[in-house]
């Protein structure tokens, strides 16, 4: 499967943009609960593991929060392959907000 990496800067102390993340990981399990099967994410200090699965797909990945940007590195399916500049523009965006 194809590799995907978004890294967003922020001015956040860490604490709190680790806080901000995790915050809308569990929103978006409730927001997105119709189109999103199961979602699955274990954290250890800064750096989150994912899994996911809905619509007939399944990914995982990886969520690193460092002093002064978040790094998301997740495998997409082949049949997203098309989507994949949208599926990186996407999550730069929600980064974007939720670090803002």
């Amino acid at each position: 499967m194809p590799n995907l990496v978004v890294c967003v800067s922020h001015q956040l102390p860490q604490d709190e943009a680790l806080r901000r993340i995790q915050a809308a990981v569990a929103h978006a399990k409730v927001q997105h609960s119709d189109k999103i099967n199961d979602l699955r994410d274990s954290w250890s200090s800064y750096v989150g593991v994912f899994e996911v699965s809905g619509m007939g797909f399944k990914g995982s990945g990886m969520v690193s929060v460092n002093p002064s940007d978040v790094t998301v590195q997740t495998t997409i399916p082949l049949a997203a392959l098309l989507f994949k500049s949208r599926i990186e523009s996407g999550i730069r965006d929600a980064l974007t907000r939720i670090l803002a």
